[in-house]
């Protein structure tokens, strides 16, 4: 039975329930029973509210990301078990255990053919007089046809769907092998008379290879039980985010009384309680009480932060040692984490450019197995020993067996899926693959000044009237022009006031000109607050201001000018301090060898200061929001790779324009969609770590690829026989099915490696 209000399943007989229309209607909780009795007809009709449950899970193949189904399943190209999508929260292991059953079976039922087989090759034959050469073939095929078509069943599933679809992979190779050496073997056992000469050997009797069969099955079936765990490890990054959200909220009902309500449940405007020791479970705003709150999973500071009435808080944040009330204002998909978790999965399945290479190997490589394999058939068959016919055979289906499209396939994603969860633990959010591969190629790095090298809260530091006007007079009217903009800088002035107990005054008719100023009419008065370039344009001059002015931007401050009804009042220098982290980041970005340069629309002065401060090698001054993205495309055209960092809405084409574009995960939700890398922390040592991660990441993708290219490149031959007219060695189905499972394996092992680099 199903909550009608929130779609969770209630236990029968349910203990809160309630008749409608002649039926029984059970509730998890109180709070949904109300909501019924609310509008009883639209929840019957199943029309939730914004509390239902989230849909089911989507599925989708690791090697083609591109593939999505609402239910578990095959990749209809590889063939392989889709997988939930990161960031659903589901985890469904039905695979593995599947697989891991079938592998037992198989194992229990080959050992009587691995030991059949190991005494009819000892000398003399111990067992010939008990068990027979015929008798040992039908013991044989009774043990290996549930092996193969019970235990292999997935196998042949698997490669009759790619022929059907047309997308030949590593089953077909698989089915056709195995089903050759079984149908051959039990045709061998049926009618071994009406087999010509060829077939035969030396004592006249026609080889059987059920053991092939078999074990071939075995070690398929250890190889995708091998992969299948490691595979499940690429997950650990989504998983540990997972983690860090409660799985429940206590929510405050209009009566005053709480109800402990799933965390699907919680929607916009709830007031949640959260006690001491708990995790925070949406993003809000503190209502009641004071804490202090850990934030360390979104800052990396594991100094708590001081939390009271009005205070924002992050969902998945953990409680100190006070209570608080906390309104909801992001819940469900639209919380600081749930974004996270969400752009890590959709990164984990994006595609990297060098991934274009192993698909186009990949589309010809099993057509060329199979022809490679003919071709071993037909030489064998003419020029091998005797029997020429079961050599054969034997060597085509180890060329089949041998093959394994699947390293290929598996070489770039999975080295992807564990580079981008490496980097999410370390607060580095990757969009997609794309950026992973090309930010290890980036030279030239440009970055915002406000909110990206510093911290992007400004505060008030000097005021200088002009004679006849007293400072609070200058900063009430600089508040009430700049109490309706949301710049940074405008916050910090409206602050000062009040701090200061300046009387701030109504204004109307008010202008923002983006990247100079504000103007409005106080008291009657058409009022202009701005630089100095804006203060020109409106026809006001600053006098001896300005050199009162370079002498604060020579301090680092930012100086904006006012006046009123024409008239020079004064000026207001405001000071945004450099992040803690930014010299140490500096540093680490030119031990990479990249060039940094900083755009702000500060003035030139200001500018200057802050990047000799820091040691930045170039700047560029007075800069308009639309002319950064200008400066951009002028150091592409020159041929270098460009990295953006900013924070801002204004940044937001800048980033994308880049080739890389790094957002401050403490700016603006836009500067993060234009992004293709965010720093959840906002500390510009994640570039330097970032850098580092692409270039072990592709690094560990080279090796895939060259491990992938040579096992096939030397293992189709060698299977083929190429070595048996030089050394007389040939290469057995059995340890050719071993070799093609622990390439697969050694791929995701080498990916798995990532997760231990130091960035």
């Amino acid at each position: 039975m199903k909550d009608p209000v929130c779609g969770m399943e209630v236990a029968e007989p349910p203990k809160i329930k309630t008749e409608h229309g002649g039926q029984t209607v059970g509730f998890c909780s109180a709070h949904c029973l109300s909501k019924f009795l609310s509008d009883p007809v639209r929840y019957a009709a199943g029309k939730r509210n914004d509390r239902s449950a989230p849909a089911g899970a989507l599925y989708t193949c690791p090697m083609h990301p591109e593939i999505e189904s609402k239910k578990p399943g095959d990749c209809p190209k590889c063939g392989m078990a889709l997988e939930p999508m990161s960031g659903s929260g589901a985890s469904d292991d039905t695979e593995y255990r599947n697989m891991l059953r079938r592998f037992w079976t198989a194992v229990t039922l080959t050992a009587p053919i691995g030991f059949l087989t190991v005494f009819e090759m000892l000398p003399g034959r111990p067992l010939e007089n008990i068990v027979s050469m015929r008798l040992s073939g039908w013991i044989q095929m009774a043990f290996a046809t549930p092996v193969v078509f019970w235990c292999g069943y997935p196998f042949f599933e698997r490669g009759a769907a790619s022929v059907t679809r047309r997308n030949l992979n590593m089953f077909s190779l698989i089915a056709l092998g195995v089903g050759v050496a079984y149908i051959y073997s039990a045709a061998a056992t049926l009618m071994p008379g009406s087999f010509p000469a060829i077939f035969k050997g030396h004592g006249g009797e026609v080889p059987v290879y059920f053991e092939a069969a078999a074990m071939i099955t075995v070690l398929v079936l250890l190889g995708q039980v091998f992969e299948l765990k490691a595979r499940a490890r690429t997950g650990d990054a989504i998983r540990s985010l997972l983690d860090l959200a409660p799985k429940t909220a206590m929510l405050l009902m209009p009566g005053g009384s709480e109800e402990e309500v799933p965390l699907e449940a919680v929607k916009l405007g709830d007031r949640l309680r959260v006690r001491p020791g708990e995790k925070i479970p949406v993003d809000g705003v503190v209502l009641e009480g004071a804490s202090a709150v850990d934030e360390s999973m979104v800052t990396g500071e594991s100094i708590p932060v001081a939390k009271e009435k009005d205070s924002k808080v992050t969902g998945g944040t953990l409680n100190g040692t006070g209570g608080l009330v906390v309104r909801a204002e992001r819940v469900g998909r639209d919380t600081l984490l749930a974004r996270i978790i969400q752009m890590v999965g959709e990164a984990q399945r994006s595609r990297a450019p060098i991934q274009r290479l192993a698909d186009k190997v990949s589309s010809y490589f099993v057509p060329a197995v199979i022809l490679t394999a003919a071709v071993t058939f037909g030489v064998w068959l003419l020029w091998g020993p005797q029997p020429r016919a079961a050599h054969a055979l034997v060597n085509a289906v180890a060329v089949l067996i041998i093959a394994c499209p699947c390293a290929l396939g598996l070489a770039t994603p999975m080295s992807v899926m564990v580079g981008i969860g490496r980097g999410a633990s370390e607060g580095i959010l990757i969009k997609n693959a794309e950026a992973l591969e090309i930010l290890r190629k980036v030279d030239t790095l440009i970055f915002d000044k406000t909110g990206t090298l510093t911290e992007g809260k400004p505060v008030l530091v000097s005021l200088v009237p002009v004679a006849g006007v007293s400072e609070k007079e200058l900063l009430g009217l600089a508040a009430g022009l700049e109490r309706g903009s949301e710049h940074p800088l405008a916050r910090a002035v409206v602050s000062g006031a009040v701090s200061r107990g300046a009387a701030i005054p109504a204004a109307t008719d008010f202008r923002s000109v983006t990247g100079k100023g504000v103007t409005a009419v106080v008291d009657g008065q058409t009022s202009v607050l701005g630089d100095q370039r804006w203060m020109e344009e409106s026809g006001i001059f600053v006098g001896d201001l300005a050199d009162r002015a370079d002498t604060l931007r020579r301090d680092g401050q930012t100086v904006v000018f006012l006046s009123r009804g024409g008239k020079i009042m004064g000026l207001l220098g405001v000071s945004d301090p450099v992040k803690a982290s930014t010299p140490e980041a500096v540093l680490m970005l030119h031990r990479e060898g990249l060039r940094l340069i900083m755009v702000t629309g500060d003035n030139r002065v200001t500018a200057e200061a802050v990047a000799g401060k820091l040691g930045i090698d170039e700047f560029r001054a007075g800069v308009l929001p639309d002319q950064k993205m200008e400066i951009i495309k002028e150091f592409q055209t020159a041929g270098r790779f460009v990295a953006m960092a900013g924070d801002g809405v204004n940044d937001a084409p800048a980033l994308a324009q880049a080739h890389v574009g790094i957002a401050m995960g403490t700016g603006t939700d836009a500067a993060m969609e234009s992004a293709g890398i965010t720093l959840v922390k906002g500390d510009l040592r994640g570039i330097a770590k970032a850098r580092r991660l692409s270039a072990a990441t592709m690094g560990n993708i080279r090796q895939n690829l060259f491990f992938a290219f040579v096992y096939n490149l030397a293992g189709v031959p060698i299977a083929a026989g190429v070595l048996y007219p030089f050394f007389g060695i040939l290469l057995s189905p059995v340890i050719a099915s071993a070799a093609m499972s622990l390439s697969s394996v050694s791929v995701i092992a080498n990916a798995l490696r990532l997760r231990r680099t130091t960035i």
